[in-house]
């Protein structure tokens, strides 16, 4: 990482970000070539090998319809013990709306001391969803009834049964996995166009729009799947013999495909065993 911060600040069009969630350095450059030629030199310059891979995909979570959770954790050990019970309802936001926690409890039925411990359980599986162990997002979390005993209840206990209560629900609300969608901007020959425009749509993308340029190129413009695209340079080098060119830049989330999702899921599973 030191070395990548020293070659940073020589050439201000390289941009090094570690990646906590996903335990990645990333590093970002004009182009394929920008980077290989980025860790040749880092390689001979400070004698660091580098093990390079594609990155992760950033996938994330929300759930497609609402459910309701409930869980009661209850633990004794010889002294005091620990006991809270939450009920919830849980239901989706639109995209991009995050997260948002309603205290609907009335009556007392959990004391107000341990509704933020609710929250901070339903919070933690934000950080992991259950489906695939990627972020949940765009969900509301509301909190309705629940119990507690005036001696055992305690904020470890509420947060417990918050988390259990919110995977409840989320199991039980149509949970799908999403993947980053990207616009992409390729400039090829003109007689290029047809291979590209039906590469593009292969991989899952739409072809938008094209616009003729000078210098006999063509400027196609669509949308496709960033796990699609990742090492697309490659394919546009052998589809345009090597003269052609394209950017991309996020544009949102849509779900992945069934089967996609069940692979993620399995993976996570045997992650978790």
């Amino acid at each position: 990482n030191e070395a990548m911060n020293i070659m940073c600040a020589e050439d201000p069009s390289l941009r090094v970000e570690h990646i906590a969630a996903m335990n990645e350095t990333i590093l970002r450059g004009i182009g394929e070539l920008h980077l290989r030629v980025a860790l040749e030199e880092i390689s001979q310059k400070y004698g660091v090998e580098v093990q390079t891979a594609l990155p992760s995909i950033a996938y994330r979570e929300t759930i497609t319809g609402k459910a309701e959770g409930h869980a009661r954790h209850k633990k004794q050990s010889g002294g005091s013990g620990q006991f809270g019970e939450v009920y919830l309802r849980i239901e989706p936001l639109e995209r991009g709306g995050g997260f948002e926690f309603v205290n609907k409890v009335v009556g007392g039925s959990i004391p107000t001391q341990y509704i933020p411990a609710v929250e901070k359980g339903i919070r933690e599986v934000l950080d992991s969803g259950p489906v695939s162990g990627h972020p949940l997002q765009d969900v509301r979390a509301t909190v309705y009834d629940g119990k507690y005993h005036p001696v055992d209840s305690k904020e470890i206990a509420f947060v417990a049964a918050g988390k259990k209560a919110f995977v409840d629900a989320v199991h039980n609300a149509k949970p799908i996995v999403m993947e980053p969608i990207v616009d992409v901007v390729i400039t090829v020959p003109e007689d290029c166009m047809g291979d590209v425009a039906g590469d593009l749509s292969g991989m899952r993308g739409a072809v938008k729009g094209t616009n003729v340029l000078t210098g006999g190129r063509t400027e196609v413009s669509g949308q496709a799947p960033l796990k699609e695209v990742q090492g697309y340079h490659s394919r546009l080098k052998s589809l345009s013999g090597g003269k052609g060119d394209f950017t991309m830049m996020f544009s949102h989330y849509a779900q992945v495909p069934a089967t996609d999702q069940q692979v993620l899921a399995k993976e996570y599973a045997k992650a978790k065993n």
